[in-house]
C-alpha cells in the first residue's frame, strides 16, 4: 500500500487554485455621460461660488452651522462617541488617509493589470489637487467663527479641500474599479458607494464647524465634477501612456498573475 494520501473527490475539488484569474476590462463610463455629469456638478459649483461672492449665502451658512449645535454656547449635539465618529469620517478626507487609500487603489489596479485605469486615477487626483489649490487661492475666504472648531483646520475655507479632494479620490477610485464588472448593478453600487463616502466627509466638515455649508457644497460639486470630467478628458492620455510604458509598469508590478507560479526552491525543500 502506498504511503501517499489520496484525497476524496470533494476535497480534491476544493483544492486552492494555482492561478488567479484577472478581471476582464469591459466597461468605462461613456464620455458623453461623464461630460454631462461633470458639467452639472460644475454648474452647482458656480452657483455656490456666486452665492458666496455676492454675500447671499450668509443666512444659509449660519443656519447650517447652528443645525448641528445646541445650547447657548453652541456645543455639538449628541453623545461624545458621535463626535469621535464624525472625526473618523473627516479623516477619510484628510491628506494622509486619503492619499494612502489612493496609493493602495493605484497599486491594486496595477497588479490587476488595469494600467490604464491606474494612470487615469493618478492623473485625476493630481489634477484635482491643482484645481482645488487654485480655487482656494482665488477666493481666499476665511474660516467660520460662528461656532467653535472641533478639529484642526488651516488655510482658506472656500472650497472645502476635504470635500473637493475626497470627491475626486473616491469617485475616481469607484470609476476605476467599476471597470472590472460586466454587471451594471455592480458598477452602480461601486460608484454610488464612493459618492456616499465623499458626501459623509463633506458633511463632517460642517458638523465640526471648520467649514461653511456653502464651502462643502461647492467643494463636493467641484471635486465630483473634476472626477467625471477627467474620466473623459484624460482617458486618451492615460491609454497612450499605459501602452507606451507597458514594460516599465510590468516591472514595478512583478508576478505572473493569471499563470501558474513556479514553486521556490525553499518551498520544494520543505
Amino acid at each position: 500500500m502506498s504511503g501517499r494520501r489520496v484525497l476524496p473527490p470533494v476535497a480534491e475539488a476544493y483544492r486552492p487554485a494555482e492561478t488567479i484569474a484577472l478581471p476582464a476590462r469591459g466597461w468605462r463610463i461613456a464620455p458623453r455621460h461623464a461630460l454631462l455629469a461633470g458639467g452639472l456638478c460644475w454648474l452647482g459649483f458656480v452657483v455656490f461660488a456666486w452665492l458666496v461672492l455676492s454675500g447671499r449665502s450668509l443666512s444659509f451658512d449660519a443656519a447650517g452651522l447652528r443645525f448641528w449645535r445646541t445650547g447657548p454656547d453652541l456645543h455639538p449635539r449628541g453623545p461624545a462617541w458621535l463626535l469621535e465618529n464624525v472625526r473618523d469620517f473627516t479623516a477619510l478626507g484628510g491628506v494622509l488617509l486619503r492619499n494612502l487609500v489612493a496609493i493602495g487603489a493605484m497599486v491594486a489596479l496595477l497588479f490587476m493589470r488595469l494600467r490604464r485605469e491606474a494612470l487615469l486615477l493618478a492623473g485625476t487626483i493630481i489634477g484635482g489637487w491643482i484645481v482645488d489649490s487654485l480655487l482656494k487661492a482665488a477666493v481666499g475666504r476665511p474660516r467660520p467663527a460662528l461656532v467653535s472648531h472641533l478639529a484642526e483646520a488651516g488655510g482658506a475655507s472656500f472650497p472645502s479641500g476635504h470635500s473637493f479632494n475626497s470627491a475626486v479620490v473616491y469617485i475616481a477610485i469607484g470609476l476605476g474599479f467599476a471597470a472590472m464588472s460586466p454587471r451594471p448593478s455592480v458598477r452602480r453600487t461601486i460608484v454610488a458607494s464612493a459618492v456616499v463616502v465623499s458626501l459623509l466627509v463633506a458633511l463632517s466638515r460642517v458638523w465640526l464647524g471648520v467649514h461653511f455649508p456653502s464651502d462643502v457644497a461647492a467643494g463636493w460639486c467641484g471635486g465630483a465634477g473634476w472626477a467625471f470630467l477627467a474620466s473623459a478628458l484624460l482617458y486618451p492620455t492615460a491609454k497612450t501612456a499605459a501602452e507606451e510604458n507597458a514594460a516599465q509598469l510590468e516591472a514595478v508590478t512583478p508576478g505572473e498573475l493569471g499563470r501558474p507560479q513556479p514553486r521556490s526552491s525553499h518551498a520544494r525543500s520543505r
